[in-house]
């Protein structure tokens, strides 16, 4: 939780992001207005004042955005912190133990990891691969 804290309190708010932050908002908010109209909804033309207010103040007084870009920055490090955790959970437990459970009940060693009484070693000799010099010079 601490680190949600010190996340918020690193967010920036220069005058270059407030300004993107308002042409952003504006423009996302235009683009969702035509949208609306081209649905024959009604709210087309609330998005529409909206986006215009933001973009406009984004454009002449960004200072202005600043508590609303605070609060939407808060807001998306709070759902970053929470839905990455969901995400890996989700991954792991919807991906990797089914397979590990299916390797499993398969007997497989993907690891080599089963101990052997008989081996004398668990060392694997790899092959030596003889490059040219040339190959050297050009590794990417």
């Amino acid at each position: 939780m601490i680190n949600i804290l010190e996340d918020i309190s690193k967010i920036r708010s220069t005058r270059k992001e407030l300004r993107e932050f308002g042409l952003t908002i504006g423009v996302v908010l235009i683009v969702f207005s035509g949208i609306a109209l081209w649905r024959g909804k009604g709210s087309s033309a609330y998005l529409f004042i909206f986006g215009l207010i933001f973009a406009g103040s984004g454009a002449a007084f960004p200072a202005v955005l600043k508590p609303l870009q605070k609060a939407w920055m808060a807001l998306s490090v709070v759902l970053g912190f929470f839905m990455s955790r969901v995400v890996l959970a989700v991954l792991f437990y919807g991906v990797m133990t089914p397979l590990g459970l299916l390797t499993k009940c398969l007997g497989k060693d993907i690891l080599d990891q089963r101990i052997s009484k008989g081996r004398a070693s668990y060392w694997h000799d790899r092959p030596v691969d003889k490059k040219a010099k040339e190959s050297y010079e050009n590794q990417y």
